[in-house]
């Protein structure tokens, strides 16, 4: 029974990959809205329901990505956990609702002025596992598609920064717009760098990017998120006194992802889109780190 669920964690969710970045996502959440409150500490019952409220967030998202995605891996992908009968659809839904249990007991616990933030969360996320109720709709506008599905990470993290704000018993924080639009273009980010590929790797019934837009095309795309993302960072960093240091980190992230963008163009081999997918992730992880953790240390220790 074990043996199973950690199998298919390795191949689905693996936690010792996921866990990194969604500790900084929510560490940087509830520490930007302490920054913007002025504060110097946080909130350890808050920061923790954070990362647990937003880890488990993750976890539902597969599990509805399982269902959402279960004719078309049943037919393409007979070798995903599900359709070889590792796990069951029903399985997973019992954990996705044990899931929210533990997130409504948490913000019951900390703070039960958080439970409507939740609810918003929870029904956002239930409307994208049903694709708004429009799936040949969606499908037939990627992009579309695209931004209507990364709406649900500026409201997960939205509730991360209410594990501060709303736990501190003070106001929503102003200049908090600039950090919530970080996320959502982290988001577009590892979307779309998740599914670049050369064409070699591309699989029938796979809708990549590279595959839909061409490689060029997708790659340009994943670009310029990235520097929607960079320019957002800034104003969020402007508005904690801490532009400088994210210029530095920023330029040398954007000329790194450029230089693997151009060896992506030219590679033929196979796995040529891994390190786009990886570089995708490192983005992420310095970004949320730049936002918030990283300046309220800073003032910590200053």
């Amino acid at each position: 029974m074990t043996s199973r669920w950690w199998i298919y964690q390795r191949e689905r969710f693996p936690i010792l990959a996921h866990g990194p970045l969604v500790a900084a996502f929510s560490l940087s959440a509830v520490s930007y809205s302490a920054l913007l409150r002025d504060a110097h500490n946080l909130s350890f019952g808050g920061s923790v329901l954070a990362f647990v409220t937003a880890f488990i967030f993750f976890a539902q998202l597969r599990i509805a990505d399982e269902f959402k995605d279960r004719e078309e891996d049943a037919r393409y992908r007979p070798y995903r956990p599900v359709p070889r009968g590792l796990v069951k659809l029903r399985e997973l839904a019992w954990i996705g609702v044990g899931g929210g249990l533990i997130q409504l007991g948490g913000a019951l616990l900390v703070k039960p002025a958080l439970v409507p933030l939740l609810l918003v969360t929870w029904i956002y996320l239930a409307l994208m596992s049903v694709e708004f109720f429009a799936p040949r709709w969606l499908k037939a506008r990627p992009i579309t598609y695209l931004w209507t599905h990364m709406l649900i990470m500026p409201l997960i993290d939205f509730y991360a920064t209410a594990c501060d704000w709303v736990v501190r018993g003070g106001e929503l924080p102003g200049n908090l717009f600039w950090f919530l639009l970080v996320s959502f273009f982290n988001g577009i980010v590892l979307e779309i760098g998740r599914k670049l590929r050369a064409p070699v790797d591309e699989e029938a019934g796979v809708e990549t990017y590279s595959a839909m837009w061409g490689r060029t095309t997708a790659l340009r795309a994943w670009l310029g998120a990235m520097a929607l993302c960079a320019l957002c960072a800034l104003m969020a960093a402007r508005a904690i006194d801490f532009v400088l240091p994210a210029i530095v980190v920023l330029a040398a992230l954007l000329a790194v992802a450029a230089a693997l963008g151009g060896r992506f163009l030219r590679a033929s081999a196979s796995g040529a889109g891994r390190r786009l997918e990886l570089m995708s992730g490192v983005w992420t992880l310095a970004m949320y780190l730049v936002a918030g953790v990283v300046p309220l240390s800073v003032r910590f220790l200053a």
